[in-house]
């Protein structure tokens, strides 16, 4: 049978009011992201990669090693989770990018992580 490399992403996000100020257009969220193995190989998260977009369309990019100071690694079925967080200087905006995985046999693979949208409450309808 061959080998899966497969990891499912699933990102949550919320508003922060109290980290936010949005007279002085800063508006802070946090994100909670599941990563599981849901593939046959055991694998490593090495780096991410980011795209963040606000609600004016301008786009910034984040690239770096693991996640939180971890590069955790994965059996088929386990999974893990982390808490971060990113500031927009909109009430809206949107996250989407990829980890950059490594196979226990030495296959490097692209996890892809989902478009989330980041919104404060009642902004979008």
């Amino acid at each position: 049978m061959p080998e899966k490399y497969e990891i499912t992403v699933k990102p949550k996000a919320q508003y922060l009011p109290d980290h936010s100020d949005p007279g002085k257009k800063q508006f802070v969220f946090g994100y909670t992201i599941e990563i599981r193995n849901t593939g046959t190989v055991t694998a490593q998260l090495i780096s991410r990669h980011w795209v963040i977009t606000d609600g004016d369309g301008d786009t910034h990019e984040v690239n770096g090693e693991g996640v939180i100071g971890e590069q955790p690694i994965l059996a088929p079925g386990q999974s893990f989770e982390y808490q971060s967080g990113s500031q927009l200087s909109t009430e809206v905006g949107t996250m989407h990018g990829s980890y950059q995985m490594l196979a226990q046999d030495g296959t490097q693979f692209e996890a892809p992580i989902p478009r989330f949208t980041l919104s404060t409450p009642r902004t979008l309808h």
